[in-house]
């Protein structure tokens, strides 16, 4: 019994890690677009603060990500 409990609470652990890393990659993939698009008007400013954001967004889902994996080998 106990162990199906602690299966249930890690299946949701790993749904939720999931769903973040999910947003975290839509919200980088929309700065860059924003970044690129603002850089085709010559939007100097506006392109590099999207791009910076975007930059610093990927990197915590690259973090996330091989702590994701890390956890799941570990746990195998």
């Amino acid at each position: 019994m106990e162990s199906i409990h602690n299966d249930d609470i890690c299946n949701k652990q790993n749904q939720f890690i999931n769903l973040k890393q999910k947003t975290m990659l839509r919200w980088t993939i929309t700065f860059i677009i924003i970044a690129i698009i603002a850089a085709i008007l010559g939007f100097g400013g506006i392109a590099g603060g999207a791009a910076s954001i975007a930059k610093v967004l990927f990197f915590i889902f690259l973090i996330l990500f091989v702590a994701s994996l890390l956890k799941g080998l570990v746990k195998k």
